[in-house]
């Protein structure tokens, strides 16, 4: 009947959605589910998400002199890191929805990559630009004072945008081609993990 394949369509529709945000698909009702079910089918994301970020921190340490060099820098790591993480999350979501729909397929991967390279300059541009405009005003206001290198740090800020920022499409939007490449669920590259 139509009842039962709407039925269908939605349970299928909120599995994806559920695993796009990071987390396992619920087997049941939000509302109905155990909370130990609940804590158990989220955790396991979140302990992968987490090990992944420790990476990052371990890197970091790498680079511990420069950034001890140009302390400023550190103001704007989490406005960088979310940058990219949100404009990958974008790009996962648009391939993930155009696959479904059957839009996209594996063999337009090249198709895929050479938008998002342009797509991810281009809003790193204007990401890069905004940032660039925020620290030159707030220096110039005399709302925060960024040091006497704050030109270099402005167009530093710029550049990085524009890189993280295409990294983050590209990243996201290969992703569920790659998992669907080998055979997996392309909404199992959900934002968290990108």
């Amino acid at each position: 009947t139509v009842d039962a394949v709407l039925r269908l369509a939605e349970k299928e529709n909120t599995r994806e959605i559920q695993r796009i945000g990071g987390s396992e698909a619920l087997d049941e009702a939000y509302t109905s589910i155990s909370f130990g079910h609940l804590v158990k089918k989220r955790a396991g994301w979140l302990v992968i998400l987490f090990l992944g970020e420790m990476l990052t921190a371990t890197a970091m340490g790498f680079f511990e002199g420069e950034i001890s060099r140009a302390i400023v820098l550190t103001l704007f790591i989490p406005l960088i890191i979310s940058s990219g993480g949100n404009s990958g999350s974008q790009a996962a979501t648009l391939i993930i929805r155009a696959m479904a729909v059957k839009e996209l397929g594996i063999r337009d991967w090249w198709y895929v990559m050479k938008r998002e390279i342009f797509s991810g300059v281009t809003l790193g541009l204007i990401l890069g630009a905004i940032g660039f405009l925020r620290i030159t005003t707030w220096q110039y206001l005399h709302l925060y004072n960024y040091g006497p290198h704050w030109k270099l740090l402005a167009i530093t800020i710029f550049f990085s945008l524009i890189g993280i920022v295409m990294w983050g499409t590209i990243c996201g939007s290969m992703i569920p081609i790659i998992l669907k490449k080998c055979k997996q669920d392309p909404a199992a590259s959900s934002a968290p993990f990108v």
